[in-house]
């Protein structure tokens, strides 16, 4: 006879119901008030984005605002801010909107390394290594 198996649940979900599957959301309209209408213009973001925060949370701020400005005090891309928070990309994406034109967060481009090392720095690792 094998034990039964305890299911995991999450803080708040009701007992009665089964949990949500991969992709399903339970209650869509959190989505659209955490996000608001969305009908303006985005930032320019996508998933490799860096964000780091530049002020600590205003009182004014959402809790969700509130996560991100804290999460960022060091650089995290889009893509990891979103999975932290258990939020969709384009929820995120209005949020960081806001926070970018009340300039308490920063975004920039991930730094792209060269495909082929310089010469000169390679020549110069090498003469030093023969020194040794």
């Amino acid at each position: 006879m094998t034990p039964p198996q305890r299911q995991r649940r999450s803080p708040g979900a009701a007992p009665d119901r089964a949990p949500a599957k991969e992709g399903e959301l339970r209650n869509p309209e959190r989505l659209f008030v955490i996000g608001g209408e969305g009908g303006g213009e985005r930032a320019d973001i996508d998933l490799v984005t860096l964000i780091v925060a530049r002020a600590d949370p205003p009182v004014s701020a959402t809790p969700e605002q509130a996560a991100l400005l804290r999460l960022c005090a060091a650089p995290l891309s889009t893509a990891e801010l979103s999975a932290y928070l258990s939020l969709p990309f384009s929820v995120v994406t209005v949020l960081l909107t806001d926070l970018l034109a009340k300039e308490l967060v920063q975004a920039r481009a991930p730094i792209v390394r060269q495909k082929v090392a310089d010469r000169n720095l390679l020549e110069a690792v090498m003469h030093g290594l023969q020194k040794l």
